[in-house]
């Protein structure tokens, strides 16, 4: 049996700047976010780096004291041993990752003082979206926003690359033609365009998809919203039964995921997952972001997901309600879900900490989603709220007609049956719309 080949670690380092104007514990909850990026990218961060500053640095974002910090770090002569053999218990760093957005000049010329590769917060996510985009709708977003980042990052490249860089190319000697920088800016540019076309397909697409959605009788839509790593893919998971994916990694999903709520209700309940928020989203993504967070406007009810556990949820609850009042979101019932409370010391320090989140916020549902009753009792929760619209009816079912008889099951909750001579009589609850088409069916069948 041959041993199984595993990746070898990548190593990072995690640098930045904290700004007069930003508090500790949001530098800090930034930074933390950034590490769990990383790991998502296959990093390990080794250290991190951190300088007070009232400004970045114009030509490198850090001062000089800390960039010579780092070289010295990446560069560590401990490295290797007084023979000049590599030391197998010293990290080799490849990458120094940066908690902001960085211009072109500032990363080439971090990266020719510290010796390895800077990848700066926008770069980070961009690549994490570009390998965990999996619909057409998510990669052609995807796409457009790490082409509108390499366009002005082109000049950079071909600095670094030298005259050869800088050749022109003409033909017939008539002009020298357009620089290989020119050329790779202007496909860029036509890409983009091309792209931006296939989504606006796409949309029309996708607004003709929701219009027979919302067709469709006993149906009603519930959409997960919250911060990435919040836990909504587990609690997606515990309330339909599925086989959703679930990591302990930032944008572990990308694309909307729906699935029934089970055990199935009246009337049937169907449970969105959507793209997770994050601090700093890079501009070139909001628009993507938001498009994907459009199927919030479709549903009927916002579960909003929260990590009770992190320090920083206060503004990140903030956050999540300001974006989903820009896209004209706030007009759906919300119901916020403390998750993840079981990481919150023990049980004595849970009971405190769910009291004090009660207090603040009496509507809100305290639970975990690997507790099998607390999620029951928010199943009971949703499926109230599509239940407190229903109507009661009478439905009479000749024997002649009991093809049908699933259907009344199907759309129906029936409270009672009974049996007569002629047919069934069906006591059931169900949502107007569902009741007449129902009755108007079995009207038809008895005129027969």
């Amino acid at each position: 049996m041959q041993n199984e080949v595993k990746d070898s670690p990548r190593y990072a380092v995690v640098a930045a700047v904290q700004l007069p104007n930003v508090i500790d514990i949001e530098f800090e909850a930034s930074l933390n976010e950034l590490r769990e990026l990383a790991k998502t990218l296959g990093f390990t961060v080794v250290h991190t780096f951190v300088q007070k500053r009232a400004g970045f640095d114009i030509t490198a974002y850090l001062g000089v004291g800390k960039r010579q910090e780092i070289s010295e770090f990446v560069n560590n002569e401990n490295a290797f041993d007084e023979n000049g053999v590599n030391n197998p218990n010293v990290p080799q760093i490849e990458a120094v990752l940066i908690d902001h957005e960085i211009s072109p000049s500032q990363a080439r010329n971090l990266e020719k003082e510290v010796g390895c590769e800077v990848m700066d917060r926008t770069m980070v996510i961009l690549e994490i979206f570009h390998r965990n985009a999996r619909s057409r709708a998510a990669r052609a977003q995807v796409e457009i926003a790490r082409l509108g980042y390499m366009a002005p990052r082109l000049r950079e490249a071909a600095k670094l690359a030298g005259p050869q860089g800088r050749q022109r190319s003409g033909a017939g000697g008539r002009g020298g033609g357009e620089s290989h920088t020119e050329l790779d800016r202007r496909k860029i540019r036509d890409r983009i365009s091309e792209l931006q076309q296939e989504i606006v397909a796409m949309d029309v697409e996708r607004k003709t998809q929701r219009a027979r959605r919302q067709e469709r009788q006993g149906l009603a839509l519930v959409a997960l919203v919250g911060y990435t790593n919040a836990g909504k893919s587990t609690l997606m998971r515990a309330l339909t039964g599925s086989e959703v994916l679930v990591a302990n990694k930032l944008f572990a999903t990308l694309d909307t995921t729906v699935r029934a709520l089970y055990p199935e209700s009246v009337p049937r309940v169907l449970v969105s997952d959507t793209v997770g928020f994050i601090k700093n989203l890079p501009h070139g993504l909001v628009a993507s972001f938001k498009s994907t967070l459009e199927e919030a406007l479709d549903a009927s009810l916002l579960l909003h997901v929260i990590d009770a556990s992190d320090p920083g949820f206060e503004r990140q609850l903030e956050v999540t309600d300001e974006v989903l009042a820009e896209i004209g979101a706030e007009v759906v019932p919300r119901i916020r879900v403390f998750n993840k409370i079981d990481y919150v010391g023990d049980a004595t320090a849970q009971a405190e900490y769910e009291a004090r989140l009660r207090m603040r916020y009496p509507d809100c549902v305290v639970m975990s989603a690997r507790r099998p009753d607390e999620v029951a009792k928010l199943r009971n929760i949703i499926v109230k709220f599509f239940q407190q619209d229903l109507v009661e009816a009478e439905l009479f079912l000749p024997w002649s007609a009991q093809q049908m008889r699933g259907e009344i099951y199907a759309t129906c909750q029936v409270l009672e049956e009974r049996s007569e001579n002629e047919g069934a009589y069906f006591k059931v609850r169900g949502e107007p719309n569902a009741l007449g088409k129902l009755d108007m069916q079995l009207s038809h069948l008895l005129s027969l």
